[in-house]
């Protein structure tokens, strides 16, 4: 077997705007195998200052992969704990290589003959932008929308508070994403504002590394808690049960490639299920090939929640897509 890998630097459309600061660019890397005249690929989807495997010797870890290739899995999966989006790219293309085309999990999903349920995602920027995208989801069909708060909290909550006098809960569910945007005083306020809106959950309110702050939180809380950039990092089996049993989150949000790819998420899914903790799969501004991978499976998951999977329309030079949206629904189109 032969590994290789390119990268590629995704361009938005438009930029990108979170409490972190607004995105123009995404960096990814492509890895591709040979064997017997088949051919695999996937998506290693470092996300620049938040993933865990943003280090200065990535692309060395990448090449050592590249070199590899032929270890047992068990090893590679060893070798690649502190590398999630490495493990995330090895995981597509060996199965990508073991199905062909544009095939990861095969499914009635992949067969044209079901759909996923996905939100509209509302990205910050001042109230006529964010305005502007909500009347276009609600205009293309979409019950659940989520919005990038954390900002101007001033000028959101009058966003929210506006959408939910037009919309009762039932005709439209909010999510809200702070990205940690928010001290722990102030987030004891937007919980209780955001409750009095009936808003589905927020995730993330306060910065990753507080347990104890999150759990103070989620144990009072009026709104739901999603947990996101909290599992960054966390690895271990018993790190992983450890974080869900101090805090309780009410949902916790995976991203396979800061997750641990699909065999992370899998063992987050079982914790949380132990403990009845909600969840749902988002993407990361992978390119439409880590984003095919992440929908498919996705669908295997049967979660009948609606997911936070991109459509791959944010970039100028992203790669062709097998995906279609129809409104909120998302098909394969096999």
């Amino acid at each position: 077997m032969k590994a290789t890998y390119f990268r590629h630097l995704l361009e938005f459309k438009r930029p990108g705007g979170t409490s972190r600061g607004v995105l123009h660019e995404k960096e990814t890397f492509i890895l591709e195998l040979e064997d017997s005249g088949k051919k695999g690929v996937g998506e290693c989807a470092v996300f620049r200052g938040l993933s865990y495997d943003d280090r200065p010797d990535y692309e060395r870890k990448l090449q050592w992969l590249c070199d590899h290739i032929h270890l047992d899995p068990a090893i590679v999966k060893q070798e690649l704990t502190e590398f999630p989006s490495l493990w995330f790219g090895y995981e597509q293309a060996v199965l990508n290589l073991k199905y062909g085309g544009s095939l990861y999990f095969p499914s009635a999903f992949t067969e044209g003959k079901a759909a996923i349920t996905i939100n509209g995602l509302i990205w910050m920027g001042d109230i006529a932008f964010m305005e502007e995208q909500i009347r276009e989801k609600l205009d293309e069909g979409f019950h659940c929308i989520k919005l990038k708060i954390g900002v101007n909290w001033e000028s959101e909550y009058e966003i929210l508070k506006k959408l939910r006098q037009k919309f009762s809960v039932d005709r439209l569910e909010l999510r809200v994403d702070a990205n940690g945007g928010f001290t722990a005083g102030e987030a004891k306020t937007v919980l209780q504002q955001l409750a009095d809106l009936q808003i589905h959950s927020i995730e993330q309110p306060v910065k990753a590394g507080n347990p104890e702050v999150m759990a103070g939180l989620c144990a009072e809380t009026p709104t739901p808690v999603a947990l996101d950039e909290e599992l960054i990092g966390v690895t271990g089996y018993d790190e992983k049960k450890r974080l869900l049993e101090t805090v309780k989150p009410q949902f916790i949000i995976l991203k396979p490639a800061l997750a641990g790819g699909f065999a992370g998420c899998d063992e987050w899914i079982a914790l949380a299920e132990q403990q009845n903790t909600g969840w749902w799969i988002t993407s990361a501004l992978e390119s439409n090939i880590g984003l095919n991978a992440i929908a498919q499976y996705t669908f295997t998951k049967k979660n009948p929640m609606p997911q936070g999977l991109g459509t791959g329309s944010l970039f100028t030079n992203n790669f062709g897509s097998v995906l279609d949206l129809k409104g909120e629904l998302l098909f394969y189109k096999s």
